[in-house]
């Protein structure tokens, strides 16, 4: 493990012209006290940033940091970045954390990190050779937080110093500026100090929000003055003005230049005299630049070369190993060693074992720059296998194969690849890539190039899918590739043309590889994800062709292979999607789920497991499709799945909450899962699914205008991806200008949307109510035909069968048709939706029940009514439609009454004796008879027992086998 790192300073040196620097300093560390001057006060945290070219004393600032924050007890974590080791992932964030963890054996680590020791071990190097799932980067950078949370506050106050920010890794440093932020709540003073050329990925730390602190400090040249004080404490105070002048001149006022210079004043006891000024010039040029290399050369060649290899090492430099490099003897690496500390090139450094380090990155780079690219280019070779033999791994060797020439060494390419896999189980996909590229480039041997294309592919997926695709349509067409890894690559080019919206490409690419595939099990794999690619496409040509040979297939299956079940999960989806009846699409997903769909998969995806969840949703037992969905992300969220994965599954988690009625807790889970998305690379299909739902949501609360404020944020509806999105965009769409008194731009959307879902035989108004909404359109303009389309929505819920369908449609069916017809409909509405889980919907019955039976003076029926749906609306969060309640009784002369009991999710003893006797078949007749109350009563109970349950009557019996029994 590393050791905290010093930045080498060899003698105490006064901070001139650094007052304002420093004042700011005192005043953040003041900031993370809990007491100042015997008065308590919150701890508050922060960041400070200084910046400058190299030379303006920026590591000298960190260091004066390190002094005062030790001398006041606090706790200090250190981190720099390296001009050559930007090719190690999370080289700074194991420089950071593993210094506070080095006490800890592997079994101490695990409890210290729970669950995220699969998740971060890899990241922060903790384990020698990674294994398991590979974790995506937006979960490795979510344990980071909690890990470095958690140091915060277990050795509170915190001051995280961050040295070269610019030479930072961009694995450390993307995460670093996304946790910034959180420093002013954990008492963590971030101290960070970089050039001025910081990567995009830092852009927190150069322009920090008010929040968080100030804006960078910009260090400047000292003056004149400061350097003569600088020259005049080595020679003496006798140093001519006309001397320091000249030495400031030639300085630039460098702070790093001038403390050189003074020192090699001082060893020449040079007096700063007007006749020193030539030997002043000579060694002011040898601090840097060709001077430095010219002073270097005269050590000898054996000095140089070690010298040559220290600077091809980099950072923590073992002599050892850059004796071997510069192939020298130890007794001559000795030697070269005390040359290099005497010249103030070299200095001991403090990582493991006696390391050594340059004394300021400005050496380092300016002899790096003066090797021969032949000469440099062979000692990285020889470093790579003096790192290699000296076991310190396979990504700090990679990083030096990354210099060198191709030679076709297998070797090299064994070696990148290695380092590429340790990468991807750190969550650093890019560097993957670029290890895997140069792999690719070496060359590998034939046979193994095909395997080579496939990791590579893995690779980019999540970064750069169209990369992905070219790389595996390359490794398809090489010889003689295993079925397996060639299912494997078949599947992952289908996968990432799905997520380029190319979704006609990936189901041509599963079925023609279904036909060519010899295997009958990996023949069945191929189908599978054909039917399942074929069914996102939203220009299928013939997607009852594709039902009915679906239908076929599936009825020959047992679901007794991992390849069976998720045809059996694809056919539960596309039954429910046609509108067959729903009994038929619960036991295919059934039997679908009876030996298990994982959701982390590495070959499978998890669309089949979340489309057999969402089957059990739109079927009216939304419990049991919350159960699956809590399963499944916490299966993601074990491997590190917390990208696009994770956004998905809290949007559609949302989603359900939302069809039961729950709105307030939809909404946070929907807006969780667009935030999540917001922040994944390549997180759009997320994004519609979570727009989507965020409307449908706001607008059932009442929120018209936060939900058009979000469409416009979002340019949603002006553009329609290639892939099957639910709930459908354009009906979505619709139901916002519907929302906003505009029928007449919605109703010829929904018509195209009808025509859309026609060809395609997908005939369920539970999964897109299209005719619904067409129907409240034309309501006005086209009443006749608003009748029909509400009817035939009506036909093909009863077809479907599930309650709260059929109490939407018919809902809809009598809002358009009005009169006496209209509140049979009406009533008829309300008895389905109470036989359903849908509360919100049941509310909406209600009260366009009510408002119809007061607008034919029914004022007794219609305050029941209106009175029940105000209490619904409340209870599920509708604003809008509570509101609405109150005005109806308010125009019929009402007084809306208190709500007369809190919202609960408990059962009370009452309505679990009416739901366990109903689910052993008792009448109704017989239950309100055992608990005293009429036949209607009951059929509120049980009403009751849907909504908070999750489940219709069919599945109640199972539902309550795990639903908490109320207390005695």
């Amino acid at each position: 493990m590393a050791h905290e790192l010093r930045q080498p300073t060899p003698e105490n040196r006064p901070l001139l012209e650094r007052r304002k620097e420093l004042r700011a300093l005192d005043s953040a560390l003041t900031g993370l006290r809990d007491i100042v001057d015997g008065v308590p006060q919150a701890p508050r945290g922060g960041l400070l940033a200084f910046t400058g070219p190299g030379g303006m004393g920026k590591t000298a600032l960190l260091t004066e940091a390190r002094v005062r924050a030790r001398a006041q007890g606090f706790t200090v974590l250190s981190g720099r970045g390296g001009e050559k080791e930007q090719e190690l992932a999370f080289h700074v964030v194991r420089q950071v954390v593993q210094p506070a963890l080095a006490s800890m054996d592997e079994k101490e680590l695990r409890t210290f990190l729970g669950g995220w020791y699969d998740i971060v071990a890899a990241a922060l190097g903790l384990v020698a050779t990674p294994s398991g799932h590979v974790p995506d980067p937006t979960g490795v950078r979510d344990g980071l937080d909690w890990v470095m949370t958690r140091l915060a506050v277990m050795k509170a106050p915190v001051v995280l110093l961050l040295d070269d920010l610019h030479w930072a890794d961009v694995e450390s440093l993307t995460w670093l500026a996304s946790f910034a932020p959180r420093a002013v709540d954990l008492s963590m003073l971030i101290v960070v100090a970089f050039r001025p050329e910081l990567p995009l990925e830092a852009a927190a730390f150069s322009a920090p929000s008010a929040d968080l602190g100030h804006r960078p400090f910009t260090l400047a040249p000292l003056s004149a003055t400061a350097v003569a004080r600088i020259i005049r404490d080595e020679v003496g105070e006798e140093a001519e003005d006309a001397f320091c002048e000249e030495c400031w001149e030639v300085t630039g006022g460098s702070p790093f230049e001038a403390v050189e210079l003074s020192i090699r004043l001082g060893e020449r006891n040079l007096r700063g005299t007007v006749d020193d000024l030539p030997a002043m010039r000579d060694l002011a040029a040898a601090v840097k630049g060709p001077g430095l290399i010219e002073r270097l050369q005269g050590f000898g060649t054996t000095t140089v070369r070690f010298a040559y290899a220290a600077a091809v090492l980099g950072q923590a430099i073992s002599p050892e190993l850059a004796a071997r490099i510069a192939a020298i003897g130890s007794a001559a690496a000795a030697e070269a060693t005390e040359k290099l500390r005497a010249a103030r090139i070299l200095a001991d450094g403090e990582g493991p074992g006696e390391s050594l380090e340059f004394v300021h990155p400005l050496i380092a780079t300016t002899i790096y720059r003066s090797i021969r690219p032949s000469l440099r280019e062979g000692m990285h070779n020889s470093a790579a296998e003096a790192v290699r033999a000296a076991g310190l791994g396979h990504a700090a060797a990679a990083r030096h194969l990354l210099e060198v020439p191709c030679e076709g060494n297998s070797e090299a390419v064994d070696c990148l690849r290695e380092a590429a896999r340790e990468a991807l189980h750190s969550g650093a996909p890019e560097a993957a890539r670029r290890l895997l590229n140069r792999a690719l480039q070496e060359p590998p041997l034939p046979e193994e190039r095909a395997a080579l294309l496939h990791e590579l592919a893995c690779a980019t997926f999540l970064i750069k899918p169209t990369a992905t695709v070219a790389h595996l349509r390359d490794a398809l067409a090489e010889p003689g590739i295993d079925p397996e890894l060639r299912a494997s690559m078949v599947y992952r080019l289908t996968q990432a043309l799905a997520h380029t919206d190319r979704m006609a490409e990936a189901a041509t690419v599963a079925a023609e590889e279904a036909q060519r595939a010899a295997h009958p099990r990996i023949r069945l794999r191929m189908q599978g994800d054909h039917f399942v690619w074929s069914a996102f496409r939203t220009d299928e040509a013939d997607s009852s062709g594709r039902s009915r040979a679906l239908a076929r297939l599936a009825d020959r299956l047992s679901g007794r292979g991992l390849e069976e079940r998720y045809i059996l999960g694809s056919r539960a989806w596309d039954a429910m999607m046609c509108g067959e009846p729903r009994q038929k699409a619960l036991a295919y997903a059934e039997e679908a789920l009876r030996g298990g769909l994982s959701w982390t998969h590495e070959n499978r995806g998890f669309e089949v497991p979340v489309s057999v969840a969402l089957v059990f949703m739109y079927c009216d037992q939304p419990r049991r499709a919350e159960e699956l969905f809590a399963k499944g992300m916490a299966e993601c969220e074990s491997k590190g799945w917390r990208g696009s994965h994770l956004a998905l599954g809290q949007t559609l988690s949302g989603y359900i909450r939302y069809h039961r009625g729950c709105l307030a807790e939809a909404e946070n889970l929907v807006r969780e899962g667009l935030r999540i998305a917001d922040r994944v690379e390549g997180g759009v299909p997320a994004q519609w699914f979570a727009i989507g739902i965020l409307i449908q949501t706001l607008l059932a609360r009442g929120r018209v205008v936060a939900a058009r404020r979000l469409a416009d944020k979002y340019h949603y509806g002006d553009i329609i991806p290639n892939a099957v999105i639910y709930p459908d965009p354009r009906t979505v769409h619709a139901e916002l200008l519907l929302a906003e008194g505009r029928p007449d731009e919605a109703a010829p959307l929904l018509s195209r949307v009808g025509e859309w879902l026609e060809g395609r035989d997908w005939r369920n108004p539970a999964w897109c109510p299209w005719q619904l909404g067409l129907a409240s359109a034309l309501s006005r303009s086209a009443p006749d035909r608003a009748v029909r389309h509400a009817q035939d929505a009506v036909k093909r819920a009863r077809d479907f069968g599930a309650a709260s369908a059929i109490g939407q449609a018919l809902h809809t069916q009598a809002e358009v048709t009005g009169g006496e017809a209209g509140l049979d409909l009406h009533a008829q509405a309300v008895d389905h939706l109470q036989r359903s889980p849908a509360a919100y919907e049941l509310a909406r019955a209600l009260v366009g029940h009510g408002a119809a039976l007061a607008r034919v003076g029914r004022l007794h029926d219609a305050a029941d009514r209106l009175y029940q749906g105000l209490e619904g609306a409340v209870h599920c969060g509708a604003e809008g439609l509570a509101a609405r309640a109150r005005r109806e009784l308010s125009a019929a002369g009402l007084r809306p009454l208190p709500l007369r009991y809190a919202q609960t999710d408990t059962l009370t003893a009452q309505e679990r004796k009416a739901a366990e006797m109903t689910v052993r078949g008792q009448a109704t007749a017989d239950v309100a008879k055992a608990l005293h109350l009429t036949e209607q009563g009951v059929r509120q109970l049980l009403s009751s027992v849907y909504r908070k349950v999750g489940t219709d009557a069919a599945g109640l019996a199972e539902a309550l086998e795990t639903f908490p029994r109320p207390r005695p």
